[in-house]
């Protein structure tokens, strides 16, 4: 393995996003009123308008731990290997699905060993650098109101219905975990700094508390 087509694969992916990001702003201010009255937000393909940057699979940069990763799916997925060489090969992916398709496919003991207790907590933090990093996907969070986000799987199996739903039926970690981060974005201010977070909410912990006891590498 080689770090330059690596390299050069980071640069143009994160190029790419940037373009996405100046030609998107703008539709993002046009979001429904509906999201406000608490209905079912349904999000799944990245290209999908406007709710389709919620998927991790979005094309934007996230500067995460030292590191610049083309998507958010990019700095989920970095720490999933154990070892740097298998890192490299997953993030040398030329597209988000497919870095986690890699991802998905590993060998358990090209894991690292507490990959299934850290890993609900990595992607809290890296959605966390997401949208505090792209104020206008911020703002589209925020502008969802009480609206029930959920990633709407179109394939059954045991990773969408871990992240999301499919047909009704799934954990929707994802749509959790956003619910979460908009809710600590949608409290007051005190003395012009925002209030330090806390803990997730009754139902977010239950699924999260559940979903621990359970060991599974995804």
């Amino acid at each position: 393995m080689t770090k330059k087509p690596i390299l050069a694969a980071k640069k143009a992916a994160v190029s790419k996003a940037r373009t996405v990001s100046r030609s998107t702003a703008s539709e993002f201010q046009t979001t429904t009123a509906s999201a406000a009255q608490g209905d079912e937000i349904r999000f799944y393909r990245a290209n999908e308008k406007p709710y389709g940057v919620f998927s991790n699979l979005f094309q934007r940069p996230v500067e995460f731990e030292g590191h610049t990763y083309a998507t958010s799916e990019h700095a989920y997925q970095a720490g999933k290997a154990a070892k740097p060489a298998v890192r490299d090969w997953i993030l040398s992916a030329p597209t988000p699905s497919l870095a986690a398709m890699a991802a998905h496919g590993l060998y358990v003991w090209d894991v690292v060993p507490n990959w299934a207790d850290i890993k609900f907590d990595r992607m809290r933090a890296v959605l966390r650098a997401k949208f505090e990093q792209h104020p206008d996907l911020k703002a589209l969070l925020i502008s969802t109101g009480e609206a029930r986000l959920v990633e709407a799987g179109t394939v059954n199996n045991a990773v969408n219905r871990l992240w999301g739903e499919v047909d009704g039926k799934g954990q929707n970690m994802l749509g959790v975990m956003l619910m979460e981060l908009r809710s600590e974005y949608a409290k007051p201010a005190k003395n012009g700094k925002r209030a330090a977070p806390k803990a997730s909410s009754a139902s977010g912990d239950k699924a999260a508390n559940r979903l621990r006891r359970k060991v599974v590498v995804m």
